[in-house]
């Protein structure tokens, strides 16, 4: 997973007291005799503190990953979560420190060289540096925030992609059980999937890949929480078709109607195929809909397998066509050249 090399970011007082613990470990046990002696103690002292603190803040920088080359899956979905622009300006000014800092040792060396009171020259660049580190402490923690919620992303990889989508409680979450085996977390209220969370199936040597995404709404995209949007990252930058599930006895407290019209907003929205299923079949407040492709009950089995037989050749024949599309498009450029 992209972002789990990202370690915890320290704050500005751990950053500080690891550095000036180390300067302090450098002096020890040297003698210091003469203003030679203290000169180069106190340089020691100085250079070790800086370089501690430089070589911790890029290290910090260069485990975040290079936004431009994430997958728009990802980029969108820490657009989301964290703010992408935000992190580029807190990691952009963990930048400026580290130079800042190692300007301001080299200043100080050259001061503490000519000083006939190093300890002092010293203190005052402790006190600059500290300055800085103190100045980028709510970038620090903003990182270190970030950086906790990044790291709860599921590993999406580049292969065949079923997105489950529709109102809460239709049940997506038991779809994706009864399919992948996986256990994303199930409880009879709104909004119990709390992230785009992710199970796999074989079929002979292909794997593919199942998204269950939170719950989707019918209201304005400017309306739509967190949650919500994570949803509708996954389904714009994935290579995927879509399940559309239907709570077709309306006991997940949402009219038929009301997830019809949801169901229209996904499909010109995304422009991905869509197959209408409508779930709970073995209940009795169950309605025949004439908008639906196939029908299931995720509770007794009824239909799970030729649902998810029908998404298979679904995506199937979306590949054939990326593939094919591909294809026409070498072609014509091997075309243009002659």
């Amino acid at each position: 997973m992209i972002f789990e090399k990202i370690n915890t970011v320290p704050t500005a007082d751990e950053l500080l007291d690891k550095s000036f613990r180390r300067a302090t470990r450098a002096m020890s046990g040297k003698t210091i005799s003469g203003r030679k002696t203290a000169i180069e103690a106190n340089e020691s002292m100085m250079l070790t503190a800086a370089n501690i603190l430089t070589d911790n803040l890029k290290n910090i920088v260069r485990r975040f990953p290079t936004f431009e080359n994430l997958q728009p899956f990802y980029y969108e979905l820490a657009d989301v979560m964290v703010g992408v622009d935000d992190m580029r300006k807190s990691l952009s000014r963990l930048d400026w420190a580290s130079a800042k800092i190692h300007e301001i040792a080299r200043e100080y060396v050259g001061k503490i060289r000519k000083s006939r009171d190093p300890p002092l020259v010293r203190k005052q660049c402790f006190g600059r540096v500290s300055s800085i580190i103190y100045s980028i402490e709510k970038d620090l923690l903003f990182l270190n925030e970030a950086r906790n919620k990044l790291r709860k992303l599921p590993s999406v990889h580049d292969e065949p992609t079923i997105v489950v989508a529709g109102y809460p409680n239709i049940g997506k979450s038991s779809f994706v059980t009864k399919v992948t085996g996986a256990t994303p977390e199930i409880a009879p209220y709104p909004f119990t999937t709390k992230g785009v969370s992710i199970g796999h199936f074989f079929v002979g040597n292909d794997r593919y890949q199942v998204l269950d995404t939170p719950g989707l709404l019918d209201r304005p995209m400017s309306d739509r929480n967190e949650i919500e949007l994570q949803a509708i990252t996954a389904l714009k930058n994935l290579d995927a078709v879509v399940l559309f599930i239907i709570d077709a006895t309306e006991t997940c407290g949402y009219e038929v109607e009301d997830q019809k019209r949801m169901l229209e907003e996904v499909r010109s929205e995304f422009k991905l195929p869509v197959l209408v299923v409508a779930n709970k079949a073995d209940l009795p407040q169950f309605m025949e809909l004439d908008f639906v492709d196939m029908k299931m009950s995720t509770a007794t089995n009824e239909g799970v397998s030729e649902v998810t037989s029908t998404l298979i050749e679904m995506v199937k024949k979306e590949i054939e066509e990326k593939e094919r599309i591909k294809a026409e498009k070498v072609e014509k450029i091997g075309t243009d050249d002659l």
